[in-house]
């Protein structure tokens, strides 16, 4: 818990990132070991300079979602049958890793059939996306697809018709020119510990997914509930099947999604979003990477190594559980997508993106930007909406 505490008090401080230090994937590839290199790289989703590719097919991430979800399915059965203990602490892996593999699903898959680069055929990447967003309970895919096209427009981002905008101003009932304090709070209070926010929530996901306009779908969606459901109650393990399946299915993956979708997208200057030009397109995203700046001394001295440990248990705890649950897949890169929203290089996004940043981002007047770590991403993008003036972004009734 005091780590959780130590990173939200350093949001927003000038000594993390001083303006001549070198940048925090710098720092780690010349001051650690090289074995400790390719799992830095994926933790905080940025490449070692000089790093090699890591060119992947689409296909990897269909397969690391259903193993991770298979694998946490897995250990959640055989936790039934374990000691309090040992079993408490496999349950905890069991979530972890069936919450990941809906995020995988959810982030990963499903976003990029929307944009028809995971198959061959648009005909294999709509089925596809039917199919997990009926098991998943995510909007029909068609309806999806309509509205995140319209997010990707330079006109419909942060109006109406953008699904970022009606889920932070609609969903979350946070609103421009409200002092930051007052944002975090709602943000903590009203969404994030508010069992009315994710009954919503689920709600909202529940009627968009069976009562869509496909009978098909909506009949997938009841029966992928209904079956399992029904099963595990006449075998005695309803109990079981809420715990490992139906919580991670909810509000496992709601909390994902409320920390994904607020460090997304900033509200620029009114100026720029009244302009919304490429200049808005990139000021209106940065790329979010898990992770915190290397301590400035050494480990040979008691401060020195405390600073350390602490780094390390930040990055092995908080760190993880954030590139794990929250920021999956290519979501770090985020800005990156928006830029090249088509390209086939998604696949292996942190090398893309960290060559289009040394090339400039040809055809963009702003390089790319940074945030380090989940919650000063999240506070930098309230800092922005609370600088906006009401009316330059739509309100929502509540």
């Amino acid at each position: 818990m005091s780590i959780f505490v130590a990173e939200i008090e350093q949001v927003g401080s000038s000594e993390v990132a001083p303006a001549m230090r070198r940048p925090p994937r710098v720092e780690m590839a010349a001051r650690l070991p090289a074995v400790f290199q390719p799992f830095l790289s994926w933790l905080t989703a940025r490449p070692a300079p000089e790093e090699a590719e890591a060119p992947r097919t689409p296909m990897y991430f269909v397969h690391q979602g259903c193993l991770l979800v298979a694998a946490g399915l897995s250990l959640g059965v055989l936790w039934t049958f374990l000691p309090t203990v040992p079993g408490a602490f496999l349950l905890f892996i069991s979530l972890i890793l069936t919450t990941s593999g809906l995020g995988v699903f959810q982030v990963v898959v499903f976003h990029h059939c929307a944009h028809g680069t995971v198959f061959r055929t648009w005909e294999r990447n709509r089925a596809v996306g039917r199919l997990i967003s009926a098991i998943f309970l995510f909007k029909h895919f068609d309806h999806y697809r309509k509205e995140h096209m319209h997010h990707h427009s330079a006109r419909k981002l942060l109006t109406e018709e953008d699904e970022f905008a009606d889920f932070v101003l609609g969903m979350c009932r946070l609103e421009p020119d409200v002092p930051k304090r007052e944002l975090w709070r709602r943000v903590l209070v009203n969404v994030v510990f508010s069992p009315d926010f994710h009954v919503r929530f689920l709600l909202r996901r529940m009627r968009a997914a069976m009562r869509s306009h496909d009978p098909r779908h909506n009949i997938v969606t009841m029966a992928a509930l209904a079956i399992p459901a029904l099963a595990s109650a006449l075998t005695g393990h309803a109990l079981a099947f809420l715990i490992i399946w139906f919580l991670p299915l909810t509000l496992f993956l709601q909390w994902a999604t409320i920390g994904r979708i607020l460090c997304e997208h900033r509200f620029p200057e009114p100026a720029l979003i009244a302009a919304r030009d490429k200049e808005f397109v990139c000021l209106a995203t940065a790329g979010v990477f898990p992770g915190a700046p290397l301590p400035r001394g050494s480990a040979w001295s008691p401060p020195g190594l405390a600073a350390w440990c602490v780094w390390w248990l930040n990055m092995l705890t908080i760190q993880l559980l954030v590139r794990v649950i929250v920021l999956v897949g290519d979501a770090p890169c985020h800005d990156f997508h928006h830029r090249r929203p088509s390209t086939k290089q998604w696949t292996d996004y942190i090398h893309a993106r960290q060559k289009d940043a040394d090339a400039g981002c040809p055809g963009f007047p702003l390089n790319y930007g940074e945030t380090w770590g989940l919650f000063r991403a999240i506070d930098e993008n309230l800092a922005t909406l609370s600088a906006t003036p009401k009316g330059v972004v739509p309100t929502w009734p509540h």
